[in-house]
């Protein structure tokens, strides 16, 4: 038996040498110090040169070498591109033992050689077994000088351990080779890979053969394609053809029972039918719908409910009404998780949010954030505009392009069956001889029926009760009531100044900074500019326009200091006026509210709050009222009501009713803009009180509410958004329904403090306090005794 020999380790990555084979080593760092402490060793041998000695072993990685073999230096020089590069031959096996020290950077360790037994009979048969078939799999390559050395190789360990050079075997096959020491062992594996190889081979050639007996004078391109199908139906790969291909997907897919049953049925009618039939494609298509279809992924949700809200409090600034009621959702969640009741699926656990307010407030980006407190999937479907009830429930199969409709694409889409699913603008649908969509969301936002939700193009019931559902309008008044009733509305009436200050601060002007290639220590923007933009620049109930504003700024500073001038940019209110001009809103109630005659109302838009100034005036003529400002039926109403009011009960408050029998004209102005509401009563109450009186409406006044003609004022809705309306436009009272104080809860603290709000119930109490002193030349001050009378 051979001694214990000590000798530098070389391990090559992905690289299996098995003995005979001469392999080149490229020098490296890795590789150099292996093979110069090899050389250094042989140097110092004394007696006969027996050359440079090291153990090569492959480095895998699944795991570290334990076999290897002796290798010998037998050149070093060059690459034809001058890397320099050994060439190695490698021995005999050896198993690697233990490290020892040893000279040079390399690693020292025990090889003990590994004795192979003797060639047996039925290894010599083995041997000329594995060289057939060898043979055979060289000739269909027609590597004929390569068929010479394997038939000059009479010892049948050599020829096994030439399935080294095989291309066909992985790295971990050849690894076992090197760790097969039995010579009859070693035969046998390899002759059973190179026959699995040899039919491989035999397979594909049968398939060219097939096909071109097939193809006769077709083109070429033809032949191409063929090959592609031939070869996928005999190995299962790729894109699936055939209907055997499809009955095999149906059965391994994780279906339920029901949609398995139908998806069997449709392979069958496509097994019976031609494949130049237009039914073949149908079935195909729908096939392919339903496969796609994440049927049995759901996602976890997050169970920490203090981290989901952090989530949202970080992305959004306010809006506690929407974040609490996402908070509550999850706590409940997580309890019936702790209690191990039904968390996903069943009747009446889904969630249908509407959020309701005006353009700018983040009702979309909301629904990002939802999913992200949730760990869920988001998905937008924009309903703008449409109008075919398909778009909804899908199409029929046998219309030509039939698809699914939306929300089975945003299942398909999100790649979860409980997903986050936005529907954008849902009071925006419209309907017309196509059907009505909003009709067609009712079944999709119910939670006691959309676990069988069943669309027009999958004839399946496909469950959404786990899906989270966020719609989101601008007005509440558009979306039917019946689809209104299906949902659980939150209004986001839109932000105060020092809200709109802070999500600037915290949201916008980072994001615009980032889009303009700007950083803090450039461009200083102060508290102060901020201010001021979101209240002479952008008079609006949310933030889209401030931010627009901000990127114009920032534009401008970009080109200031690309023309040279010196960081950093300050901008402030007193230098605001060089990046955004003049102001665009100035405060106007005053001026507007000089002349008896005119009263300052609030309204809801679909932009959000807002103030509404009405005029009246008078003219000899014959008694008539003039109504102008593309009114509603209901505003023209409210008008008739409040002359009504006041020539059978004027006197009561100082109005000389013979005053009102001329010609009466009363307009409210931006006639471009139409107008429809119960809540202008009051105001055109006080106008007309006004003219008749010739006493003008204090200008630091703003009121809303309907009245009847005994002079009871009616609750109106959007009282948050009025509110904030007049803070923007700058009054200091507001007279509002007694029955809408309640409403007051939900509004900004910091708007209560900077408004005198006033809750009443009769037009009377309006009447007494809103209108100046006849004998007062100059309006008096909201703190003044006749306030604070009532």
């Amino acid at each position: 038996m051979t001694d214990v020999q000590t000798l530098p380790l070389l391990s090559l990555p992905d690289t299996v040498v098995l003995p005979g084979m001469v392999v080149p080593v490229e020098l490296d760092a890795d590789t150099r110090p292996v093979v110069d402490a090899a050389r250094a060793a042989a140097d110092d041998d004394s007696g006969a040169d027996p050359g440079a000695t090291l153990l090569l072993a492959p480095r895998l990685a699944d795991r570290y070498p334990t076999y290897g073999v002796v290798a010998t230096v037998e050149q070093i020089g060059r690459l034809p591109g001058g890397a320099p590069v050994a060439v190695l031959r490698a021995g005999a096996r050896a198993r690697i033992g233990s490290g020892v020290p040893g000279p040079g950077a390399a690693l020292w360790v025990e090889a003990e050689p590994v004795e192979t037994d003797e060639p047996s009979s039925r290894a010599h048969e083995l041997a000329e077994d594995y060289r057939k078939v060898v043979i055979a799999i060289l000739q269909r390559r027609n590597a004929w000088q390569v068929i010479d050395n394997v038939q000059r190789i009479t010892d049948p360990s050599d020829l096994a351990d030439l399935a080294g050079w095989a291309p066909y075997l992985s790295n971990e096959q050849k690894r076992e080779l090197l760790e097969t020491a039995g010579v009859e062992e070693r035969l046998t594996r390899v002759l059973a890979w190179a026959r699995e190889h040899f039919a491989e081979l035999e397979v594909t050639e049968k398939i060219s053969e097939d096909v071109r007996e097939g193809m006769d004078k077709r083109q070429r391109e033809f032949l191409l394609r063929e090959q592609l199908a031939a070869i996928r139906k005999e190995l299962g790969e790729g894109e699936p053809d055939g209907t055997e291909d499809y009955r095999a997907r149906v059965e391994a897919a994780d279906l339920p029972d029901d949609v398995r049953d139908a998806a069997l049925r449709e392979v069958g009618k496509l097994e019976r039918a031609s494949d130049q039939a237009p039914e073949a494609g149908w079935i195909r298509t729908w096939l392919d719908t339903v496969l796609e279809l994440p049927w049995s992924v759901r996602t976890e949700d997050t169970t920490d409910v203090a981290a989901a809200r952090a989530v949202l409090d970080a992305d959004h600034h306010g809006l506690d009404d929407v974040k609490d009621r996402i908070t509550e959702y999850l706590a409940v969640r997580a309890r019936r998780a702790e209690r191990g009741l039904q968390v996903v699926g069943g009747r009446g656990s889904g969630a249908v949010l509407a959020l309701v307010g005006p353009p700018g407030v983040g009702k979309t980006s909301l629904g990002e954030s939802v999913a992200h407190a949730l760990g869920r999937k988001f998905v937008r479907v924009a309903l703008g505009g449409v109008r075919d009830e398909a778009e909804i429930r899908g199409h029929r199969r046998t219309y030509v392009g039939a698809l699914p409709g939306r929300l089975v694409r945003a299942i398909s889409e999100a790649g979860s069956m409980n997903p986050v699913v936005l529907l954008d603008e849902i009071d925006k649908v419209g309907s017309d001889y196509r059907g009505d969509p909003a009709a067609a969301l009712l079944e999709v936002l119910d939670p006691a029926q959309n676990h069988t939700f069943r669309d027009h193009y999958l004839e399946v019931d496909l469950d959404l009760s786990d899906v989270v559902f966020l719609a989101t309008a601008n007005v509440v008044e558009s979306i039917p009531d019946a689809l209104l009733d299906r949902m659980e509305v939150v209004t986001l009436d839109g932000y105060t100044e020092d809200d709109k200050v802070s999500i600037a601060r915290t949201h916008l002007l980072p994001r615009q900074l980032e889009r303009a290639a700007l950083d803090e220590a450039e461009v200083v923007v102060e508290d102060e500019a901020l201010r001021s933009v979101a209240a002479s620049y952008t008079r609006e109930a949310g933030v889209r326009q401030l931010e627009r504003a901000l990127a114009r700024v920032l534009r401008k500073a970009a080109t200031r200091l690309a023309s040279g001038e010196a960081a950093p940019l300050t901008v402030d209110a007193s230098t605001l006026r060089d990046y955004l001009g003049r102001p665009r809103f100035t405060p106007e109630t005053a001026e507007r509210t000089a002349v008896p005659g005119v009263a300052t109302g609030l309204a809801v838009t679909g932009t959000g709050g807002d103030v509404l100034f009405i005029e009246a005036t008078s003219m000899p003529g014959e008694r008539g009222l003039h109504l102008t400002g593309q009114l509603g039926e209901v505003m023209k109403e409210s008008a008739q009501i409040a002359l009504s009011y006041l020539r059978a009960h004027g006197a009561e408050h100082g109005v000389d009713a013979t005053a009102l029998d001329r010609s009466l004209h009363l307009h409210v102005p931006a006639g471009a803009v139409p107008k429809d509401g119960p809540s202008a009563g009051v105001t055109m109450v006080t106008a007309l009180a006004s003219l008749a009186t010739g006493r003008p409406v204090r200008h630091d006044v703003a009121m809303t509410g309907e009245v009847t003609l005994n002079g009871r004022v009616l609750p109106i809705g959007g009282v948050k958004q009025k509110l904030l309306a007049a803070q923007r436009a700058g009054a200091t009272t507001v007279f509002i329904p007694a029955r809408n104080e309640p409403d007051l809860d939900d509004v900004p603290a910091e708007v209560l403090e900077a408004l005198d709000v006033r809750p009443v119930a009769d037009v009377a109490e309006i009447l007494a306090l809103a209108l100046e002193d006849a004998a007062a030349g100059e309006p008096e001050s909201p703190r003044t005794a006749g306030f604070t009378a009532a």
